[in-house]
């Protein structure tokens, strides 16, 4: 009987390191889990990102311009290598940007005026009610 408890425990045991084990290693979110929307003339934003890049492509004459809303995703922001971080947390954020009040990770694609394509992550930063760029680069494998 003990020999049979001894054994159960030990399957259980066994159990729970591998239920734990499956369960930190969620791969999380990836890039390629996020759709590329359009942009172009007709399109509606849906954020003030969303209307800045309209805008921005509009000024430059660049439409379609594709994005890739990553939001506020942390797994995602861990992917992120700018000028200024390299897989950042949100707590990096926090740092770095006094008054941090909201970011947001958007990847952008388009054809410049040369028709080359360029494809880029961006960092967009809230501090005091204003957006802007806080940082800009690619997404790591």
């Amino acid at each position: 009987m003990r020999k049979f408890l001894t054994s159960c425990l030990a399957v259980v045991a066994l159990a729970a390191v591998f239920a734990v084990g499956l369960s930190s290693c969620g791969r999380g979110a990836r890039p390629e889990d996020f759709e590329w929307t359009m942009i172009d003339e007709s399109y509606m934003p849906k954020n003030y990102i969303e209307e800045f890049i309209k805008t921005d492509a509009e000024q430059k004459g660049i439409f379609p311009v594709y994005i890739r809303n990553y939001g506020k995703d942390p797994a995602v922001l861990k992917k992120f290598r700018g000028m200024k971080f390299a897989r950042p947390s949100e707590a990096a954020l926090n740092l770095a940007f006094t008054g941090l009040s909201d970011w947001m990770l958007v990847g952008l694609k388009y054809k410049n005026e040369k028709d080359q394509e360029v494809q880029r992550t961006v960092l967009y930063i809230e501090i005091g009610g204003n957006w802007r760029v806080g940082d800009s680069g690619t997404l790591l494998k």
